[in-house]
């Protein structure tokens, strides 16, 4: 695909990057060259140095021969200006980053299809949807939904307690018949490589395991790993930020209890107007006397949303200390996300990543409705739709010439999960969710196409 980024910021040079490895045809625009002269070094992309609403510099980057171009710079204005004239230049595709999350609530009334832009994302808005499903999902330290919950993507940290701990997986499988879910992936302790889990693969204790499960299944994880169920109420927000805002403005929707903490006072009085449900309170909450005497130890959940990682990291490991159920920090270095688990915070989230991963469920052949990648794991979680034509309509997945670096996780048919095991024909309309590692990708859409 020969794909043009606006904006070589954070999203736009991790996305490039990202795009790249996949020997796509890259063009990089910014009005700033030393934002460009990372990427023209250390990727193998097209750098373009102008205004990415100017004419003459979307036609240097032919425009007209793009089958996408994504707005990813700080300028909403410049990234919707920029959709609407390259899809009237010829472009295929457009996808607009912004921070007025009233287009997204309003998306179909204002119809930015019919002007020029196909798709809006929201960092922002994604990141504050991630926290709420954490907490949702409390026990576990990711999560993901499909089709509004009929199937659940969970990761969870094995304890040696699991029963299923030291055996295979077709062992567990026959040891407990009636459960409702699927290994799709696993990480070693202290190793960087992902296992796709097969029948011989044994599970050890300290893997990050993911499954797929659906909503009746979730109790029955829960009762395996070890973890409890446990309820969240009471929610300390650190960080006053366009995130800690949009996560605060969710929760106190959800009647949560929220306590919001703001060094700056002007922010913080404007965020007590705007947040009338919500304690706003104005300190530095990086001062742990702070955090104590605004009664850390009575929270279900602290969530760090600061502009700083390592401020983020470091109360919520004074969270953890304090035995808080629930644990979320913002980073924007992908290198801690290797951190999180030997640390001892529950999730990292990560912007960049959650953009990127809105953003790649275009970029995919076929039929793509849905896709996540695994924090610190080399491996994709794709929803197809099964169209007439796909080489897997009517096929009996066991029957299916399938990657073994790839696997089903299930299957939503007429609104309900289901657990597809090897005796599952699939048919025209489902929705197949597949985890693949990279190297497999190009085969599994084939099948989908």
């Amino acid at each position: 695909m020969k794909i043009i980024i606006a904006g070589a910021g954070e999203v736009g040079f991790h996305l490039a990057k990202l795009l790249s490895f996949e020997s796509q045809d890259i063009t990089l625009i910014d009005t700033y060259k030393e934002s460009l002269a990372y990427a023209d070094s250390h990727l193998d992309i097209r750098v373009l140095k102008g205004d990415a609403t100017s004419i003459a510099v979307l036609k240097d980057a032919q425009v007209e021969k793009s089958d996408l171009v994504i707005g990813v710079t700080s300028s909403e204005t410049t990234n919707l200006t920029l959709c609407i004239m390259a899809k009237q230049l010829g472009c295929k595709r457009t996808i607009a980053r912004i921070s007025n999350t009233e287009f997204i609530r309003n998306k179909e009334a204002l119809n930015f299809e019919k002007l020029g832009v196909d798709e809006l994302i929201s960092p922002e808005e994604l990141a504050a949807t991630e926290i709420q499903l954490l907490l949702n999902q409390s026990a576990f330290n990711e999560s993901y939904e499909f089709e509004d919950g009929a199937l659940i993507m969970i990761g969870v940290c094995l304890p040696k307690s699991a029963p299923f701990v030291g055996k295979m997986v077709k062992e567990a499988a026959r040891i407990f018949p009636e459960l409702n879910f699927m290994p799709i992936a696993i990480q070693r302790v202290g190793t960087q490589y992902t296992i796709i889990p097969r029948g011989d693969t044994e599970f050890m204790k300290g893997d990050q395991v993911y499954f797929i499960t659906s909503k009746e299944g979730l109790d029955d994880l829960l009762k395996l790993t070890g973890k409890e169920k446990r309820q969240i109420k009471n929610v300390m927000i650190h960080g006053g930020s366009k995130l800690g805002y949009k996560t605060a403005r969710d929760l106190c929707g959800k009647r949560f209890n929220v306590k919001l903490i703001e060094k700056d006072k002007d922010r913080a009085m404007q965020l007590a107007d705007d947040l009338p449900n919500a304690l706003v309170i104005n300190a530095d909450g990086r001062i742990v006397e702070v955090l104590e005497e605004e009664n850390l130890d009575a929270m279900d959940a602290f969530i760090s949303v600061t502009s700083n990682s390592e401020t983020n990291i470091m109360s919520c490991l004074v969270a953890k200390s304090r035995n808080i159920k629930k644990t979320i920090a913002l980073v924007e270095n992908m290198d801690y996300f290797q951190l999180s688990h030997t640390i001892g915070i529950d999730t990292l989230i990560n912007k960049k990543l959650l953009a990127a991963n809105n953003i790649f469920k275009h970029i995919r052949r076929g039929e793509v409705v849905a896709m996540t990648r695994l924090n610190n794991l080399n491996a994709e979680i794709l929803e197809f739709v099964v169209k007439d034509c796909s080489a897997v309509n009517g096929q009996i997945i066991k029957e299916l010439d399938f990657p073994r670096s790839a696997t089903i996780g299930g299957v939503v048919r007429d609104g309900d999960g289901i657990i597809a095991l090897g005796d599952f024909k699939i048919l025209e309309g489902d929705r197949v969710v597949v985890c693949c590692l990279p190297r497999s990708i190009p085969k599994i859409e084939k099948l989908f196409l």
